[in-house]
């Protein structure tokens, strides 16, 4: 146990740690790590219990609420900066992996019961060398998080489903990570959880399980972890405003708002292309040499519950391949197994596949890691915007920021930046002011345009130079 420990270990930093911190912000991230600034910088100068509560329960990008995800990776980076004192991007992503090796420790621990010493150390190498976490564990992004405790709901429940003694236990503690996905993402995690648990239950004539008090009482512990910040969060925003954007993005993912023939084609070969390259050994896979009948039947009704729910939400035609990714914890529970049980059938030179998979996938992400990465860092531009800020802007000056939307570039400015909502707004002290072109016009009439900027996705922002007086003038 211990030396499997310590090879997972292992191979978790060697892929996981070089140069987490080196990449300026990709994708999504600035509107995981923006939020998590203004809750730390806006609950220091709060004046009152009330304004530091709501901070932290109300996301912010720039002026503005940001109403579209739950805030529990808001809070990881928050806390993350907290406990090691600095703002950077590698206490940003940490939390990501983390969450990443916490999975693979529990398939090693929890699952052993169920998978056996060879199965749940597989699994655990399949979990941190697939390509859906090589790409997004590294990142802080809401899938390397909800995923991850998606994946440990999974594993508590198929460990334990079917243990004498542990009814409470299957049906609660499971739940407890449901409700931190609720936190991170929203619902849909339940839909792959319940398609698996569903599956299962009904092959072994059990369904009954879900109308008893464990499950019950399972159901109100998830709910009440969502509740402790959904209620609060209702009562301090405008609750039908915010109803209407869940509603909204819900009902545009499910009708294709922004549908395109192309990429919804190619939702299914990419939602399976995250489990590369273990998804290759599945056509050797043989459910006849499995142990005996009850487990073949299990990991026949186990491979149901995987691929309904994958390709309902795969079909859907505002899907995109990554809402799939909870089912990698089910699918690598089900290849577990099979190597378990020696129910691999291949040629004899591939009987080491698994190993040589995982030297080749840790072999890869160290040569990307160190010497692809500086190569990389040279065509960053996140930090190349921030940087013609600070030289414009006098060390000693605050940035006042009116209604930036979002602008990852913010991230890297080492000095107060004061988020307002209109020019009209803008205080006596204000010097230097930051707009987008629909305000320029405004500004620019009592103050001096110094910068104009152009970020990677084309949007424009303006720099702006004059007294606070004038500008705070019609």
């Amino acid at each position: 146990m211990w030396r499997a420990v310590l090879v997972v270990t292992l191979v978790w930093a060697a892929i996981y740690l070089p140069r987490l911190g080196a990449l300026e912000l990709k994708s999504e991230e600035g509107r995981r790590v923006l939020p998590a600034v203004t809750m730390i910088e806006t609950g220091n100068a709060a004046h009152g219990a009330r304004e530091f509560f709501r901070s932290y329960i109300v996301p912010q990008i720039g002026s503005e609420p940001y109403l579209r995800k739950p805030p529990l990776v808001n809070w990881l980076v928050a806390g993350s900066f907290k406990l090691f004192g600095v703002r950077n991007e590698w206490a940003a992503r940490l939390p990501s992996a983390l969450l990443v090796l916490s999975v693979a420790f529990a398939f090693l621990a929890i699952a052993r019961r169920a998978l056996g010493p060879n199965g749940s150390l597989a699994a655990a190498m399949i979990w941190l060398t697939n390509f859906g976490l090589l790409e997004k564990g590294r990142l802080i992004e809401i899938e390397a998080v909800y995923v991850s405790l998606t994946a440990l709901a999974f594993i508590f429940w198929l460990t334990w489903w079917n243990e004498p003694g542990r009814r409470w236990l299957t049906w609660t503690i499971p739940w407890i990570f449901l409700g931190l996905a609720l936190l991170a993402k929203g619902p849909l995690a339940l839909f792959f959880f319940y398609a698996v648990v569903i599956a299962i239950l009904w092959q072994a004539n059990e369904l009954r399980q879900l109308w008893r008090w464990p499950h019950l009482v399972g159901l109100l512990l998830m709910l009440g972890i969502f509740g402790l910040w959904a209620i609060p969060y209702l009562e301090m925003t405008r609750a039908g405003h915010v109803a209407s954007v869940w509603s909204r993005q819900f009902s545009g993912r499910m009708s294709g708002e922004d549908f395109h023939l192309r990429d919804w084609l190619l939702n299914i070969p990419r939602g399976i292309a995250y489990l590369l390259p273990w998804v290759a050994l599945f056509p050797f896979a043989r459910f006849a040499k499995l142990e005996n009948e009850p487990e073949g039947n299990f990991a026949r009704a186990l491979s149901l519950g995987i691929i309904t729910p994958f390709l309902v939400v795969s079909l859907a035609p505002g899907a995109l391949p990554r809402y799939t990714m909870p089912l990698l914890a089910p699918a690598i529970w089900l290849l577990a197994l099979f190597v378990r049980a020696h129910a691999l059938i291949w040629p004899r030179k591939l009987r080491l596949a698994v190993t040589w998979i995982v030297v080749a996938v840790v072999v890869a992400m160290l040569i990307y890691s160190l010497p692809i990465i500086p190569f990389l860092k040279s065509r960053e531009k996140l930090r190349l915007i921030a940087r013609q800020l600070e030289a414009a802007i006098p060390p000693n000056e605050s940035l006042y920021a009116v209604d930036p939307d979002y602008q990852p570039f913010l991230f890297y400015l080492r000095r107060r930046i004061v988020y307002l909502k209109e020019v009209s707004d803008l205080p006596p002290g204000a010097h230097y002011v930051l707009v987008q072109p629909a305000d320029e016009k405004a500004a620019e009439a009592r103050a001096q345009p110094v910068l104009r900027l152009k970020d990677y996705r084309g949007h424009r922002v303006i720099l702006l130079k004059g007294g606070g007086e004038a500008l705070r003038a019609r």
